[in-house]
Order: C-alpha cells, then sequence, then structure tokens
C-alpha cells in the first residue's frame, strides 16, 4: 500500500467517524426536544409542582420535629416520640373538644385500608 493510499484510507475513515458523530449529534438534539415539548404538557407540569410541594411539606415536617426525621423515614418520626407526644395531644384534644372522634375514626380506618392496599400491590410487584 503506498502513502497516498493510506492517507486516503485515513481521511475516509475520519469523514466516516465525522459523519457518525453528526448523526448521533442530530438524534441527541431531536430526543433533547422531543423531552422539552414532553415537559411542557400540563398534566407533566402539575405531577412535578405536586412532587415539590410534597418534598417541601415533607422537609419542613421534619425541621419541625427534629431535623433527622427527613433522612431516618418514617423510622425517623415514629422514634421521635417526645417530640411528637405535644403535637399528638394537640390534635387529640382538638378532636375531642370537636366532637369529630367518629369522623376521625372512620378517617383513620380509610386511611389505613388504604396503606394496606397500596402495602399489598408493591408486594405483589403490580405497583
Amino acid at each position: 500500500m503506498s502513502d497516498k493510499e493510506q492517507r486516503k484510507a485515513a481521511l475516509d475513515a475520519t469523514k466516516a467517524r465525522l459523519i457518525r458523530e453528526g448523526e448521533l449529534y442530530r438524534v441527541s438534539v431531536l430526543h433533547a426536544k422531543h423531552s422539552v415539548v414532553q415537559a411542557l404538557h400540563p398534566d407533566v407540569l402539575l405531577h412535578g409542582a405536586v412532587d415539590l410541594a410534597v418534598g417541601a411539606a415533607q422537609s419542613r415536617l421534619a425541621g419541625l420535629i427534629g431535623g433527622t426525621a427527613a433522612a431516618a423515614g418514617a423510622g425517623g418520626l415514629l422514634a421521635n416520640y417526645k417530640t411528637l407526644m405535644p403535637i399528638a395531644m394537640s390534635v387529640g384534644s382538638f378532636i375531642s373538644r370537636r366532637r369529630l372522634v367518629k369522623p376521625a375514626l372512620a378517617v383513620g380506618a380509610v386511611l389505613a385500608a388504604v396503606g394496606t392496599w397500596i402495602y399489598k400491590r408493591k408486594q405483589s410487584g403490580s405497583l
């Protein structure tokens, strides 16, 4: 193989590589455009806003209760009973003063049923 043929082969290889890189760049730009269009749908925007609000509420609650609950999850909330008991007593007193015991029990039962249903769905792998 002569020097001229080697240069031509190297040039052809470089040209093919540049063409592949250009195709990859065009595909990545197209993917980014579609991602932006998808992210601007109202339901996706609402879902993001709800996620942000829930995260902010969890962070505030964790800071109010003790600061370590955000890292520990629900276990951290249950472990810090000295902080939770005054709050629980205030809520219990409010419920009994307003005579909301039966509705509070009904809401608790519904929440327990929903929690059990979600737990079972997660265990079966369908959620």
